[in-house]
């Protein structure tokens, strides 16, 4: 028998959010491609800046279950809220440049010369030749997302070691309905005939993994134990 689907409003309106996103992207995109590059995922426009959204309550959310179950994990569960924490933080820094922009103030020549916007950040470098964007979402990018998103879940499910493994480390498991949000996302972006839909799928990707560290299916193992809660 199927345990019935319970999402909470914040999970709704969430999933609402990215979807119209994603759709409101292609239509305009087939519609007009280039108001859709020059407009709709501009840079520094809406969809970029959404962006940091989800990444600064995740770090904060990771910040919060440090100090509230520290006393309860282990130096691993630690440590990976320390890694969500700074890699949300550097992710959401790398996509305003630091505050380049915001700031008004000039890239260096180190940048202007090996950045491919001349803009003081990592993630638009290029190496031989190659922005570093490129190599980061490469195959094994897409294998590592692959394992978590797919084959994660399947073994959490059946294999009492790994669902110790994630408890221990703090690795949230992605729900059923969360699986198939990541994937059709990953599907809707090829219907958009431009390279800006990197965009899209930065905002949208961002956004579900928020929610499944805000609700994975291993959510206990981010809550106080029952017994402190009662007392």
């Amino acid at each position: 028998m199927l345990t019935p689907l319970r999402l909470t409003i914040f999970e709704i309106l969430l999933l609402i959010f990215t979807s119209t996103l994603v759709i409101t992207g292609i239509v305009i995109a087939r519609i007009d491609v280039l108001w859709f590059e020059n407009n709709y995922a501009v840079e520094d426009g809406f969809v970029e800046n959404w962006t940091l959204v989800p990444l600064l309550i995740a770090a904060v959310y990771a910040i919060t279950r440090i100090y509230k179950l520290r006393k309860y994990k282990t130096s691993a569960f630690i440590i990976t809220m320390s890694f969500i924490t700074v890699f949300s933080i550097f992710v959401a820094g790398e996509e305003i440049s630091w505050g380049q922009r915001i700031f008004n103030t000039e890239s260096s020549a180190f940048f202007k010369e090996n950045n491919a916007q001349g803009e003081t950040n990592l993630h638009n470098m290029v190496v031989g030749g190659t922005k570093i964007n490129k190599l980061i979402f490469s195959q094994l990018m897409v294998v590592a997302v692959g394992f978590y998103l797919l084959i994660l879940p399947y073994l959490y499910h059946r294999k009492s070691a790994v669902r110790a493994f994630c408890a221990r480390w703090g690795i949230p498991v992605a729900r059923a309905y969360q699986m198939v949000a990541c994937v059709l996302l990953f599907v809707c972006i090829s219907f958009i005939p431009s390279g800006k839909n990197a965009e899209i799928l930065e905002a949208g990707i961002t956004t579900l993994f928020l929610l499944i560290f805000l609700f994975p299916a291993n959510k206990s193992a981010f809550e106080l134990p029952t017994e402190d809660i009662r007392s």
